[in-house]
C-alpha cells in the first residue's frame, strides 16, 4: 500500500497527548476545540512539574546516570550528596527533559567516576546560579576543550596511553590526543611519561 492508495486499511491506534496548559480552561475560553478535547480526554493523568516533586529528583538522577553511563560505555558514575543539593534547589523550568540533558552532558564530559556539574548548567530564572552566584560566561570551545583536557591529564598524572590513560577517559586514540595537546600547547612541565 502506498500513500494516496484507494483501499481502506483498518488501524487500531491510541493517541497519547501531553501538554503543560489547562485544556479545560482553553475550551471555556474558546481557544481549543471542544470536540477535540473530548476525543482526547479519555484518561487524564495530572503530573505536577518536577519542581513540585523534589523527592523524585534523586531517583531520576540515578536512572539517567545508569542509562547514559551504559550508552556511553563508561563505568557507572555517581553524584555526591553535595553535588545533588543544587539539583534539589533548582526550579527545573525544562522539567524532566532538562534534568535528563544535564545528566547526559555531565556523563559525556566526566573525567572520572564522580560527576561534576558546572556552575553554568543550573541557572535560575533570574539568571543566578542555583548556588546563588553568577557564573562567569563560558569561554570559547577551544578554551573549554583545553581546560577539560588539562583536568583529565592531571587526574591521570599526564599519562596519555593505556587502560587508565587520558586518551581512554576522553574516548580518543592516543595519537589524536597527543595531536590535540600539541595544537593546544599542552605539555607537562615536570618530567614524566606522556
Amino acid at each position: 500500500m502506498h500513500l494516496g492508495g484507494v483501499h481502506e486499511i483498518q488501524v487500531d491506534v491510541r493517541i497519547v497527548a501531553a501538554t503543560n496548559v489547562d485544556l479545560r480552561q482553553l475550551v471555556r475560553e474558546g481557544k481549543f476545540r471542544e470536540d477535540l478535547f473530548y476525543r482526547l480526554n479519555v484518561i487524564t493523568i495530572d503530573l505536577p512539574p518536577l519542581r513540585q516533586r523534589k523527592e523524585d529528583i534523586p531517583l531520576l538522577v540515578d536512572f539517567f546516570l545508569r542509562k547514559y553511563c551504559e550508552e556511553n560505555q563508561r563505568p557507572l558514575c555517581r553524584l555526591t550528596p553535595e553535588a545533588l543539593r543544587p539539583f534539589l534547589n533548582y526550579s527545573w523550568p525544562g522539567n524532566v527533559r532538562e534534568l535528563e540533558n544535564v545528566i547526559e552532558r555531565a556523563v559525556i564530559l566526566a573525567s572520572g567516576p564522580t560527576l561534576e556539574i558546572g556552575a553554568d548548567v543550573l541557572i535560575t530564572e533570574s539568571g543566578q546560579h542555583s548556588g546563588g552566584t553568577v557564573p562567569s560566561p563560558p569561554g570559547t570551545l577551544e578554551e573549554m576543550e583545553r581546560s577539560h583536557m588539562i583536568a583529565v591529564l592531571r587526574q591521570t598524572e599526564w599519562v596519555v596511553d593505556g587502560p587508565r590513560g587520558a586518551a581512554k577517559i576522553l574516548g580518543l586514540h592516543p595519537n589524536t590526543l597527543r595531536s590535540r595537546m600539541k595544537k593546544l600547547g599542552l605539555a607537562r612541565i615536570s618530567h614524566g611519561r606522556s
